[in-house]
């Protein structure tokens, strides 16, 4: 893009509200090291300060701190706002409180400062109902997946009074002073990468129930086109905010995947109980740390009876083990060929899963859906999740034979999958450049 198709967005001062929960250090060190000047907000000054070295760490950058604040609220929103090109929530995911903040800064922002939420899924309209129509025109979400200097992947949502130009320049903007890719979505319930993602994840866990937290996390594992097991994913994320992702979801939606986001009754009692994964480290989740004789021991749930076992280090899936070789050589269309040729009960369940996460994948997109083309979804899931993208594995699997299985497990066909097997459409489907699909399959 030359110097002169930038975009004219002013983004010079930014304050972070909610500077010191579990988004704040990692946007306020986007926006810094972006050259923006930061202001990092917090109940209390403690709290603020404490994000500094965050920032630091994350930009592995001591002269960033020259370029943020700390403030707390008691310091007045005109105060904290003045100046303000965006003024960015990373507060909690709870709509009210997110609603209680934006009634504060609709009434001190400066008149063309943008707002935007970092909220994972919660609509952008009813978080903007009652504020000004400048408010509205200016407000939009930007969800940077965690942590946002790994996952390049952020998704706009606009609120639907926002002039298309200002969105364009928006977009433009966190695509190249930010380097993010950057993908679009219309105002629905978990947006794209995280409803596709959620969906995966909780069926995973929804299986646990019957197979067992580890076999599952080892049938859905690296090797099948992610960066980590569901399960262990879901304890890095949290159990707290995966509940919300999916009982928003479920509450809201209805679609081709009735039942997919029913949060496990054993997760919710354990949620009760403090088990809210990494972040409740002593309780622990679908995994717990733990020191025996001074040797760190892995720890794995039970669901049936919410207590703890040692990892079974000897568990092996004979067709796991030789597709993993396989991909270890980057002989990956074989791979995905002898992972769909396997027998068995074990390799039906994780087959089953793949399709479930593709066919939903591909339904996501065109009118009326989450984003306008399916490389959308491939972009975020290969930004937001390290996931390998639906219309890869489309091509890996070859679109007759994806049609034919997704027949066999009686899952819905995309039709964009269904028209490359009649060869309406260009194959290969996948066709983000600098990405190579292989990447996603772990040895």
């Amino acid at each position: 893009m030359t110097t002169s198709a930038l975009p004219s967005l002013r983004l010079k001062r930014v304050v972070v509200l909610g500077a010191n929960g579990a988004m704040g250090a990692g946007s306020a060190a986007l926006f810094a090291a972006g050259g923006c000047e930061v202001t990092l907000v917090a109940r209390d000054r403690a709290r603020a300060e404490s994000v500094v070295p965050a920032v630091q760490g994350i930009a592995k950058s001591e002269r960033i701190a020259d370029g943020l604040r700390c403030a707390t609220y008691s310091d007045g929103m005109e105060s904290l706002l003045a100046g303000a090109d965006l003024v960015f929530e990373a507060l909690a995911e709870d709509i009210n409180l997110k609603r209680e903040i934006f009634a504060q800064v609709d009434a001190a922002r400066p008149p063309e400062a943008l707002v935007a939420t970092v909220s994972s899924g919660l609509s952008i309209r009813a978080m903007a109902e009652g504020r000004s129509a400048g408010f509205r025109q200016h407000f939009a979400g930007i969800h940077l997946y965690n942590p946002p200097h790994v996952m390049t992947g952020v998704e706009v949502i606009p609120h639907p009074e926002m002039p298309s130009g200002l969105v364009t320049e928006l977009e433009q903007l966190l695509a190249t002073r930010f380097g993010r890719a950057v993908v679009t979505c219309a105002d629905t319930p978990a947006f794209a990468g995280n409803r596709v993602g959620f969906k995966v994840m909780n069926e995973v866990a929804q299986l646990a129930e019957r197979h067992g937290v580890q076999l599952m996390d080892t049938l859905v594992g690296p090797y099948t086109g992610r960066a980590m097991p569901p399960l262990a994913t879901v304890d890095l994320v949290g159990w707290d905010v995966h509940r919300a992702i999916v009982d928003n979801v479920a509450a809201n939606v209805r679609d081709e995947a009735p039942g997919a986001f029913a949060l496990p009754s054993y997760m919710a009692r354990l949620i009760e109980a403090g088990h809210l994964g990494d972040k409740s480290p002593a309780a622990g989740g679908f995994y717990r740390r733990s020191t025996v004789h001074g040797k760190a021991v892995t720890e794995v749930l039970d669901p049936a009876t919410g207590s703890y076992h040692p990892q079974d280090e000897t568990l092996s899936v004979p067709f796991v083990d030789e597709v993993r070789d396989l991909n270890r050589r980057g002989r990956y269309v074989e791979g995905v060929a002898h992972f769909f040729d396997a027998v068995g009960p074990q390799a039906d369940i994780a087959r089953r899963v793949i399709l479930g996460y593709l066919s939903y994948g591909l339904h996501r997109f065109g009118p009326g859906e989450v984003v306008a083309g399916y490389d959308d979804v491939d972009r975020i899931m290969t930004a937001g999740f390290n996931w390998a993208p639906p219309s890869a594995l489309v091509d890996l699997i070859g679109p007759a034979r994806t049609v034919r299985e997704l027949e066999r497990a009686q899952l819905p066909i995309p039709a964009i999958v269904a028209a490359a097997a009649r060869g309406e459409v260009p194959t290969p489907l996948f066709r983000l450049p600098s990405i190579t699909p292989g990447r996603y399959f772990a040895g």
